[in-house]
């Protein structure tokens, strides 16, 4: 039987994509289709800011993606020796807050230290940034920024999602048939 698998590919050690893997070995042909696609944005906004470590109290990391949007800043505009000889040890000292598992790992490879891993969504890690339990802790990247004058918070849309099925052709009527 044929099985249409809509989803990102990930590969594992044998460097298949586990449900295609396991779907195989049950007897099933599975055709993977990635149903979105990401498109970066501002990169060049955040590649000016990521040189001004002086000027945050520190970054919040939503996704994987705004991981991967460093690193290719850090790429794009040959950074890499700059970030490892000055930049990385300046945003170490500042809070790196991150959404879930995937992103701490990301975050950690860079050379960052990663803090609330485990709230599992924006709206926990907003509360755990906010907490007055981390505000006696040390100096939060909330505290430190929420007094100046020209705002607090610095906002830089990375990444757009993209839909995929467009790009193989594939199209839903209202329905939710072919």
């Amino acid at each position: 039987m044929k099985v249409l698998l809509l989803k990102d590919p990930k590969d594992d050690d044998s460097g298949q994509d586990p449900y295609i893997q396991e779907l195989g070995s049950r007897g099933f042909e599975a055709t993977l289709i990635p149903v979105l696609s990401f498109e970066f944005l501002s990169l060049q906004s955040f590649s000016e800011k990521l040189c001004h470590p002086e000027a945050y109290g520190g970054l919040v990391f939503t996704s994987p993606r705004a991981v991967e949007a460093m690193e290719l800043c850090l790429e794009r505009d040959n950074k890499q020796e700059v970030w490892k000889k000055s930049l990385k040890e300046k945003w170490h000292v500042k809070p790196a807050y991150v959404v879930g598992q995937a992103t701490a790992s990301l975050v950690r490879k860079i050379g960052l230290a990663a803090e609330g891993e485990k709230c599992g969504n924006g709206e926990k890690l907003a509360e755990y940034i906010c907490s007055p339990r981390r505000a006696e802790q040390g100096p939060s990247v909330v505290r430190r920024k929420r007094d100046e004058a020209a705002g607090w918070v610095t906002c830089v849309t990375l990444w757009a999602s993209v839909s995929s099925l467009a790009n193989e052709g594939i199209g839903l009527d209202e329905s939710g048939g072919q």
